[in-house]
């Protein structure tokens, strides 16, 4: 039996659950040995009743994953565990762990004091006792290698991939009629650098026609705030769309803008490459690593850079086309399955003492490792 924490059930749908809920269901299919264990108050009911979860114990969040779940363990003969999201039991030492990215480390100004205090002490703690750690890319693996002093022989990179939901629509029949926009998605904490694009975006000239619209709201965990664009009745603040409107926005869109400065992945690009959008992003992090030359990147510091790739894609349908098409091929290279696939062999590693399939002496395997 392999127990995985499924707590990310609760939670609002970021990139980080977003990735625990995807690799479970590929799991599932490709697995017969596992439990899904999470506590009462869930909130993705679909996903749970695929996976059949249990739900166990009393308490709720961080309390329910420190003491419910490993007292669970315990009287169920402390079984291998797999935890998916940046959390996991401190005190339970048989299992794999997540850890997407160190941006609390990187970007403190990002989160709230108590966030980032938290996962600064505990974090050391966790590593101190897996069998094994999962994040995207290998800027992450170097990150957190070089940061925490964890092997980074350790650490096995799983990369993010979209869904099905996620495809082109006929972009021609999809803006007839509207107003051209340019579209952001993520969550406003300071490291997505949303005030320079909204900056940038006030600086464009010849297109006066063209929108802003921005996908998304904050957290409690995150401090600050999305730069005050009221003032223009260009920029739209549409807050947070289930998916189906997400698709749509994607498909309308003239092209997408991702001016983080810092991710440890990041799905939207991918999403919006899926749906036939063309992406201008930042070079930053591990932007460019996830997406190759399937992307106009401009300097996420520099306005005025930022300013010139708005334009750019704006005014240049060859150039629009060319990334279109070239987004298509980028992000054929990611599939959930395929992600999958790998936790599954790092689960027989770990815990079963398999041949190590995920990693050769010059380090881990390609993201573009084929489908399956």
């Amino acid at each position: 039996m392999i127990v995985i924490n499924s707590r990310f059930l609760t939670q609002e749908v970021r990139g980080v659950q977003r990735f625990a809920e995807q690799i479970c269901l590929q799991l599932n299919a490709l697995r017969d040995d596992l439990v899904f264990v999470a506590p009462n108050d869930i909130r993705l009911h679909e996903s749970a009743e695929l996976l059949h979860v249990r739900r166990i114990g009393r308490h709720r969040g961080h309390l329910w994953e420190q003491v419910d779940l490993p007292l669970w363990l315990a009287r169920n003969g402390s079984p291998p565990l797999v935890s998916l999201c940046n959390t996991a039991p401190l005190a339970y030492g048989n299992q794999i762990a997540t850890h997407h990215d160190i941006t609390y480390i990187r970007h403190p100004e990002s989160y709230s004091r108590t966030f980032r205090t938290v996962y600064r002490n505990l974090t050391p703690l966790l590593l101190g006792r897996i069998k094994g750690l999962i994040t995207g890319s290998e800027f992450s693996r170097s990150e957190i290698s070089a940061h925490y002093g964890y092997p980074a022989s350790n650490i096995c990179i799983v990369p993010s991939a979209v869904d099905e939901r996620f495809q082109p629509f006929c972009i021609d029949v999809a803006r007839r009629g509207t107003t051209p926009y340019l579209l952001a998605v993520s969550s406003p904490s300071t490291h997505k650098n949303f005030a320079r694009m909204v900056a940038a975006f006030l600086r464009i000239e010849g297109h006066n026609e063209v929108e802003l619209r921005i996908i998304g709201d904050s957290n409690r965990v995150f401090a600050g705030s999305l730069h005050d664009v009221d003032g223009s009745r260009r920029i739209r603040n549409l807050g947070r769309l289930p998916d189906d409107e997400l698709v749509a926005a994607y498909q309308g869109a003239t092209a997408f803008v991702f001016p983080s400065i810092y991710e440890g992945f990041g799905i939207p690009p991918l999403e919006a490459q899926a749906c036939g959008c063309p992406v201008i992003a930042a070079r930053a992090a591990s932007i460019p690593e996830v997406l190759g030359d399937s992307a106009l990147y401009f300097d996420p510091l520099k306005v005025a850079d930022l300013t010139l790739a708005m334009e750019r894609v704006l005014s240049d349908e060859a150039l629009r086309q060319d990334l279109r098409q070239r987004g298509k091929t980028n992000v054929a290279r990611y599939c959930w399955n395929s992600s999958a696939r790998r936790v599954s062999r790092l689960i027989d590693q770990a815990f079963n003492g398999a041949q190590n399939t995920e990693t050769t002496d010059e380090g881990p395997l390609p993201l573009s490792e084929p489908k399956h």
